[in-house]
């Protein structure tokens, strides 16, 4: 149905549905997501575990393209738990946010053509996350970065969109050249694409595979090992890990809807989902699983430290985003195959799903907001709460959520995350906890900045936004509320046994105590218009200037590009092509043109001259003769 939507609103929709193409979106995606909701319940609730295990089912399959050894290329429909998840998240996500744009881009001139951009993005993310094997789900990786491109550069006159679309586009190339090639080690060493046969073989120690991959090796290290740290920086990539991240923030360029849809809740999390369908292959590989823990934990401490000093507030939640997907990647890491040991895998999709909710309100909320204020600066909002009654609540709720306050759904899949990593390596969890209270700092440093501060005057205000926009807010802040209370670990755990999806009230007394004093250092500077926030920045000097200039990664690109790849590399290369490929082939045309220049007068066309030749070669061909008789 998305896929319908995108080449009939493409196609047709500028013409025949220039001011119903968000109606007929909308629609498309309300049916797609009771479609997905009926799907679960059936699938989690009336069929049930076989067993003690839900099952992993494949309802579609062929074979597109065949190779040797028995190695093919198939398409197929691969359900299991968290691809039954997954299908309710995206849905249910992209219908909020086609709602939502209804309102917020009535009057755009390329209405039908954001629309179908949107749609190509669903369907694109759907064809993902229920993709059977490691090249179809390639496929659709590589179409959701299209999709990303188009709605980032979707304001294609302003020159910062443009750069922004052109930068995601580029970063992610590079990762998922790393992804085409782990794939295709571990396609030719499994002997398979498939998900199922190739966890079943390589995870087997008795089988041909398993004893090839993990014999074969590259600088001391195994092909597993080298494929599935390759299949990471893919997923890496598309997840905005550090240090392939630099395009996230410039991607809030597109429309706010886009930021809530593509890199909040769903596109953002597809490496989470990557590394989650290939767990029992990273679990066996203990240097893989590591390079997901620390590169998950650096991230998360380092987005948190920057979101600390942003004053864009897209940039803020953008900066969460990478905050909290490296919350859900340090959680599979901390996991490993025994039941004792694998809460990580489960806490960090419980994180992936509540997060989805309370995360795409945060951006939809922004949205409202820009939408009255006309602008991303802090510096011009304060004091909205009275203006914005519906959009201060449910803001509120979402801040409470990612802070890991009780009750809210954020809570219970920190706590679990948290609990896991004290398990696991108590160094990740010290490092977890604090960036758990920069989380609870920030986020409430850009609330009481937008709707506390001080008191802004909108002299033309008339309403906070359709109900098209509002109804949104409050549903994804109703899930935002309730959505912790499911028992996640009894439906998606790993080898389908509960590891644990409960509330400690002990272990949770020091990270919600460090939340609460992060919520009230926010209280205490930003509450009310003061200078401490700027005493505070002098007071931390050139760390807190380091911060707000992203640690400069940006500007380490930029030199590495520019200074290196561009002069040691680019500048010869382009001497090498301008001067001995092109001037190679100029001079073997100057050379034909001289040639052709001095024999021209041998077609002259006069007769009298062909007769002279032909006189002349006999007399050559004589002369010949003669000296070859004698």
């Amino acid at each position: 149905m998305p896929l319908c939507g995108f080449v009939v609103l493409g196609l047709f929709g500028k013409k025949y549905f220039s001011k119903s193409s968000g109606v007929i979106g909308s629609l498309l995606l309300l049916t797609c997501t009771l479609l997905a909701l009926y799907t679960s319940y059936n699938y989690f609730i009336v069929e049930g575990p076989i067993n003690g295990t839900y099952p992993t089912l494949t309802v579609f399959h062929i074979t597109w393209l065949s190779f040797s050894n028995n190695l093919s290329i198939d398409l197929g429909i691969l359900m299991d738990p968290i691809s039954v998840m997954m299908l309710v998240v995206v849905t249910f996500i992209s219908f909020m946010v086609h709602l939502f744009s209804i309102g917020y881009m009535k009057g755009e001139e390329r209405l039908a053509t954001y629309f179908s951009f949107l749609s190509l993005f669903t369907f694109s993310m759907l064809g993902l996350i229920i993709s059977s094997n490691l090249f179809q789900i390639y496929i659709f990786w590589e179409l959701v970065g299209v999709s990303s491109f188009l709605l980032i550069g979707f304001y294609f006159e302003k020159p910062a969109a443009v750069a922004a679309s052109k930068k995601a586009f580029v970063v992610t190339r590079f990762a998922d050249l790393g992804f085409l090639i782990g794939i295709l080690l571990l396609g030719y060493y499994g002997d398979s694409f498939e998900f199922s046969t190739l966890i079943r073989q390589l995870t087997d120690t008795q089988s041909l595979q398993f004893t090839a991959i993990t014999t074969a090796s590259f600088a001391g290290v195994s092909i597993l090992t080298w494929s599935l740290i390759l299949i990471f920086m893919g997923g890496a990539g598309k997840s905005a890990m550090f240090p392939l991240h630099i395009w996230l923030p410039d991607a809030m360029e597109g429309p706010t809807p886009v930021s809530a849809l593509i890199h909040a809740a769903t596109m953002v999390v597809a490496g989470v989902f990557l590394v989650a369908r290939l767990f029992p292959l990273f679990s066996i590989a203990e240097t893989a699983l590591n390079i997901v823990t620390f590169v998950g934990l650096i991230s998360a401490f380092l987005a948190a430290v920057i979101a600390c000093t942003q004053t864009d507030i897209k940039r803020v939640l953008a900066y969460s985003t990478m905050s909290q997907i490296g919350f859900m990647m340090f959680a599979i890491g901390s996991s490993n195959v025994g039941i004792e040991n694998s809460l990580g895998y489960t806490a960090s999709l419980f994180h992936l799903f509540t997060h989805a909710f309370f995360k795409s309100l945060l951006f939809l909320a922004a949205g409202a907001i820009i939408h009255i204020v006309h602008s991303n600066e802090m510096k011009d909002m304060g004091g909205l709460r009275k203006y914005m009654p519906i959009t201060h609540l449910t803001f509120l709720i979402a801040c409470l959520a990612i802070a890991g306050i009780p009750p809210f759904a954020g809570f219970f899949s920190k706590e679990e995350i948290l609990l896991a990593a004290y398990h696991s390596n108590k160094i990740v969890f010290f490092i977890a906890l604090i960036t758990s209270g920069l989380t609870a700092f920030y986020m409430f440093r850009l609330y009481f900045s937008i709707f506390w501060n001080k008191q802004k005057e909108l002299h033309h205000f008339h309403h906070e936004g359709t109900w098209t926009m509002k109804l949104p807010l409050v549903l994804l802040a109703t899930c935002s509320v309730l959505v912790g209370f499911i028992p996640f670990g009894k439906y998606i755990s790993f080898n389908n046994k509960v590891a644990a999806s409960h509330f400690d009230p002990i272990f949770s007394i020091a990270p919600v105590t460090i939340a609460v004093a992060g919520i009230l250092i926010a209280l205490w500077i930003y509450k009310n218009e003061s200078n401490k926030a700027k005493q505070l920045a002098v007071s931390f000097g050139s760390i807190y200037r380091a911060a707000y200039h992203k640690f400069y990664v940006d500007e380490l690109y930029l030199f590495i590009t520019e200074k290196i790849i561009f002069n040691l590399v680019g500048r010869p290369a382009a001497w090498i092509d301008k001067n001995i490929v092109d001037g190679m082939m100029n001079g073997i045309a100057n050379s034909t043109q001289n040639i052709s220049f001095l024999i021209r007068k041998v077609q002259s066309g006069k007769i009298q001259h062909y007769l002279l030749y032909f006189f002349a070669g006999i007399i050559s061909m004589l002369v010949v003769f003669i000296y070859l008789w004698k």
